[in-house]
């Protein structure tokens, strides 16, 4: 291979923040020759970690601070669980997160019920606004989610009777 000077006029896009007037911040960002400093600094102290805190594998450890409002737990908890065994440029550790968002949500809606208070799934999904503006949208959605119903209802019913 040989060591010969690259001319990065021929790659596209290169240089394109090279003109400061093409800044999005420009002129309201004043430029110093400090402007890099503070990119070396201390790590905060550890927050003590007393609840299961999942990180990704591409990090050596957890971050200094982290939320632990909402440990996993459940079977959200067991899909995010499956998730961080993947790194984070994997479709095996976002899809297995998004369906875990959509399991967390009827984990809620039960322990919702379980305790005594029905939630108007009615209101909290916006359907009041969505039929005043999209009937035919909102239609859809209710017949594909009545659908889907039907079609897991049925399945259950067949594999129980087998």
């Amino acid at each position: 291979m040989e060591n010969r000077p690259v001319d990065y006029n021929l790659i596209n896009g290169w240089g394109i923040d090279a003109d400061p007037k093409n800044d999005p911040t420009y002129p309201m960002r004043k430029r110093s020759a400090d402007d890099h400093e503070g990119y070396s600094w201390n790590r905060p102290q550890q927050q003590p970690i007393d609840v299961e805190v999942l990180h990704s594998i591409e990090r050596p450890n957890v971050t200094a601070v982290f939320g632990t409002s909402k440990p996993p737990s459940g079977l959200s908890g067991k899909l995010r669980r499956h998730a961080f065994k993947y790194g984070e440029g994997s479709f095996a550790h976002w899809i297995p997160l998004i369906v875990a968002d959509r399991v967390d949500v009827v984990e809620g809606i039960i322990d919702d019920i379980k305790s005594g208070s029905f939630p108007n799934i009615w209101k909290e999904r916006g359907m009041n606004a969505q039929w005043k503006y999209d009937k035919a949208g909102l239609l859809k959605s209710l017949a594909i989610g009545a659908a889907i119903t039907t079609a897991a209802v049925m399945l259950i019913k067949n594999k129980s009777r087998d």
